[in-house]
């Protein structure tokens, strides 16, 4: 029996060591997944909030290249109007409470 283990000792060691390897270890095949996954999502994140910085980018270089864009652009998002101006807001009716 002890004359098998010496025979095989290079291989449990082996085995002994990946099993360590893959579930104890600091950086263990669980922790790198993780890893990996979180990775991923933050890639995600970062082409979706550069396409975001582009379109930002765009719709600036549009508002402040015109005054009147400007002007229509704080009108419509900010309710923004003239001194001799009535300003009437219509809202739409809450779709469901008809």
């Amino acid at each position: 029996m002890v004359e098998k283990l010496i025979r095989w000792r290079y291989r449990l060691l082996l085995g002994f060591f990946g099993l360590w390897m893959i579930l104890f270890d600091s950086n263990n095949v669980f922790y790198r997944l993780e890893i990996h996954n979180e990775i991923t999502e933050l890639e995600e994140q970062e082409a979706y909030y550069t396409e975001e910085i582009k379109k930002a980018r765009t719709e600036r270089d549009h508002l402040f290249g015109d005054l009147r864009n400007l002007e229509r652009f704080a009108r419509e998002h900010y309710l923004m109007k003239k001194e001799n101006e009535d300003l009437f807001i219509i809202a739409e009716p809450e779709k469901g409470k008809e």
